[in-house]
């Protein structure tokens, strides 16, 4: 079995993370791009239709992405990137120039300043939030877009949060009662103290459906996720995605669409995943059995062949 590495930073959960190969496989080096007057990290690998990558979060550099998406570059042209203020990027002088605004417009000026005329998008977690935004404000940029394990509005991502919490509450009283407690005293989520107490809980329950994926951490950029999240985002969701709320427009996206999702995934539950389908009826949609938020770790022959079958058509 394939054994993963996550290394953890204050923010303990959301849609965040950064996958190593226990095998510390070294990545290619990249190159970096002026993109929106900042500098962003890029790296592309293999050839034939161009597949931009975007991370979770917010907040989540690549580095999860490889090595396990690398086995698409026999066929595709694989672009890896770091959005502003995450892994090898440019950092912002103000937290608050971090936005899901900004995240949506540096996709178009990365594809741009690549040289690209059209791409096709795969967007994970908070990456397929972007994504979203993107398809609705660049559809002519856009070539095909795959949503894996994503939200479509701040109610599923609120939804999945409380669903989180009432785990915790049931399976792990005891952290439960001390969590409750460090709020009283005007403590949030982001805080130190709630990440310590909140860390004793196994993250399996909440991004896998294997058990052995259990001795896990988290890496994330805690400005970017407390700024687009707010710094209470596990219990109340704020910053840009408490407003956000695609459901009503996603039937304008016209270009051939791929769902992914997850039967044990508590980030982006099946109970609002599912609603996709109604959402974008013409969407082709894929519920992977075995999987919590990450089918390409979890379920990865599938998860390539379903891919790859989508995007040569």
């Amino acid at each position: 079995m394939h054994k993963v590495l996550i290394i953890l930073t204050p923010i303990l959960l959301g849609l965040l993370f950064a996958i190593v190969s226990a095998q510390q496989a070294v990545e290619p080096q990249g190159k970096l791009v002026v993109v929106n007057g900042s500098r962003l990290w890029y790296r592309i690998a293999g050839h034939g239709t161009p597949l931009l990558l975007i991370p979770g979060g917010p907040g989540s550099s690549h580095n999860y992405f490889y090595p396990g998406l690398e086995r698409l570059a026999d066929s595709f042209q694989l672009i890896y990137f770091d959005a502003f203020g995450r892994g090898q990027s440019d950092r912002a002088k103000s937290s608050g120039e971090y936005s899901l605004d900004r995240d949506i417009e540096d996709v178009e000026g990365l594809r741009k300043a690549l040289g690209f005329d059209k791409i096709a998008v795969y967007g994970h977690s908070y990456g397929g939030v972007v994504a979203q935004g993107y398809a609705l404000r660049y559809p002519q940029s856009l070539s095909r877009l795959i949503l894996a394990n994503t939200c479509h509005s701040a109610e599923m991502w609120q939804g999945c949060n409380d669903n989180w919490n009432n785990e915790i509450q049931n399976q792990y009283p005891e952290v439960w009662a001390e969590l409750q407690e460090i709020r009283a005293k005007g403590s949030v989520t982001s805080d130190p103290e709630y990440q310590k107490v909140q860390g004793r809980v196994p993250l399996c329950l909440l991004y896998f459906y294997d058990p052995s994926y259990s001795n896990i951490t988290v890496d994330t950029s805690p400005d970017v996720f407390n700024q687009i999240a707010g710094p209470d985002a596990n219990v109340v969701l704020g910053g840009d995605l408490a407003s956000i709320d695609f459901r009503s427009r996603l039937r304008e996206i016209q270009v051939p669409t791929l769902i992914l999702a997850g039967r044990f995934d508590r980030v982006a539950m099946p109970r609002f995943s599912m609603q996709f389908r109604t959402f974008m009826p013409d969407a082709q949609f894929v519920l992977f059995e075995k999987s919590g938020h990450l089918p390409f770790i979890e379920e990865p022959e599938l998860h390539d062949s379903i891919v790859r079958k989508f995007l040569e058509k």
